[in-house]
């Protein structure tokens, strides 16, 4: 082996001779064109997610409402929360932040800063009663409000007007 070194070093054309030709050789590995793989087929379900779901990130940036600027969670593990919960209902199939149009009867919520979409626990804490609800729109913007629910879902743990609230996040609606 020291042999053929010193003869690559009395002769340098050869040096960079092999030197190409293992570049070359190297580099031609790189030029073939990856293995095809068969795209997915799509599934036809009757109840496939909307498109709301496919970019989160486009409805989790910052947004401006009133001269305010809000900034979503992009990590809400352990978030827990206790204040004041209002409902709303007046906006019938209006759009959401997500995209769905807005039901009143069913049972959604509306968040300043939880990432979309978002799976919490409101308990209102005067009655104790519970419920599991998909925040999928932003709000409230009133002050000292810490989260709307649908007219449904307020009806349903005994929300009149205001209430004081526990909420708790559970984890990504997806």
């Amino acid at each position: 082996m020291k042999q053929y070194w010193q003869a690559l070093k009395s002769r340098p054309r050869i040096g960079f001779v092999v030197f190409g030709l293992l570049a070359t050789s190297l580099l031609s590995g790189c030029a073939t064109d990856p293995p095809q793989l068969p795209l997915p087929q799509a599934k036809h379900h009757t109840s496939r997610p909307h498109h709301k779901y496919r970019n989160k990130q486009a409805y989790n940036r910052p947004y401006r409402v009133r001269g305010k600027t809000y900034y979503p969670m992009t990590w809400a593990h352990g978030y827990s929360e206790t204040g004041i919960a209002s409902w709303y209902g007046s906006e019938s199939g209006s759009k959401t932040s997500m995209g769905s149009h807005f039901s009143p009867h069913g049972y959604s919520a509306a968040h300043k800063t939880l990432p979309l979409p978002s799976k919490v626990r409101v308990t209102n804490l005067h009655n104790g009663r519970s419920i599991v609800l998909v925040v999928n729109d932003r709000g409230p913007f009133k002050p000292n409000r810490i989260i709307d629910l649908s007219h449904g879902a307020a009806k349903r743990i005994g929300l009149n007007g205001l209430a004081r609230v526990k909420v708790d996040y559970l984890g990504s609606a997806d």
